[in-house]
């Protein structure tokens, strides 16, 4: 006795496109980065992997996409310069894998007494309005130095 198996193959998955934008695009050491990707699919897009977001080679995370093709991930920065983000959608039965990518400057900030200070050579005017007798000047000195 013979049987005959009919086994249907998987249709193929949808073409998908990812997009990725970083809110600020240019952020200081420590400062969170709000990271959204979106996926494009003519099919559901949720489930499967989800989606991960990469600093260069490094992951960042991995977190869940919605039915609407989006994922969204906060991140700070420990370094300055220009970070690559990429955010890979891994797929699913329904959606082919695609990623998409872009830049986070992250720069260091001077602290503030060094701008006052250091840009005034160590000296601060200022003046102080009185309502009676009219202004009058003060000078604030602060000794600064590098060493």
């Amino acid at each position: 006795m013979a049987a005959v198996v009919a086994v249907a193959s998987p249709a193929a998955a949808a073409q998908s496109g990812t997009t990725v934008q970083a809110t600020p695009q240019t952020a200081a050491i420590g400062q969170s980065v709000g990271l959204t990707a979106t996926v494009t699919c003519a099919e559901d897009p949720s489930g499967g992997l989800g989606m991960t977001f990469f600093d260069g080679g490094d992951i960042l995370a991995t977190v869940p996409v919605g039915a609407d093709g989006g994922a969204a991930y906060t991140a700070s920065f420990a370094s300055a310069g220009g970070h690559t983000i990429t955010a890979a959608y891994n797929g699913n039965d329904n959606c082919s894998a695609s990623n998409g990518s872009t830049t986070v400057e992250v720069s260091v900030l001077p602290t503030l007494p060094c701008l006052l200070l250091c840009g005034s050579g160590g000296v601060v005017d200022y003046n102080v309005g009185d309502v009676h007798n009219g202004p009058t000047t003060n000078k604030l000195v602060f000794r600064h130095s590098h060493r």
